[in-house]
């Protein structure tokens, strides 16, 4: 068998370039997560009915809609409470209102 042996400069050479892409990597996911505004023209908003105004949803084409149905009480809903906007489940790397509504609202268990 064959044994290569690592020196400790190459070694810690790979550990230092390995801890030095950890907060790059946190970095990233930050910029995703903060995500920008949903534009209710996109083609999964149309789709998901999603209006960025809750009292603006056309009851007679969505009938399962109630007033007090806003995307801060829904379940896919991962913004923070009294925040204007946060991020969504069903819209990655997208902010919906918390005014706002689609038809895959779930209200959140309390």
């Amino acid at each position: 068998m064959f044994e290569q042996k690592m020196d400790r400069r190459r070694l810690l050479t790979g550990a230092l370039a390995g801890l030095a892409a950890i907060p790059v990597i946190g970095l990233s996911t930050r910029v995703d997560a903060a995500g920008v505004p949903l534009d209710p023209n996109d083609a999964q908003a149309k789709a998901l009915g999603y209006v960025a105004d809750s009292s603006k949803v056309d009851d007679k084409a969505n009938p399962t809609h109630k007033a007090e149905q806003k995307c801060s009480n829904c379940v896919q809903y991962k913004g923070a409470a009294g925040d204007a906007s946060g991020a969504c489940n069903l819209f990655a790397g997208k902010m919906v209102a918390a005014a706002g509504w689609c038809k895959v609202y779930a209200k959140k268990p309390a």
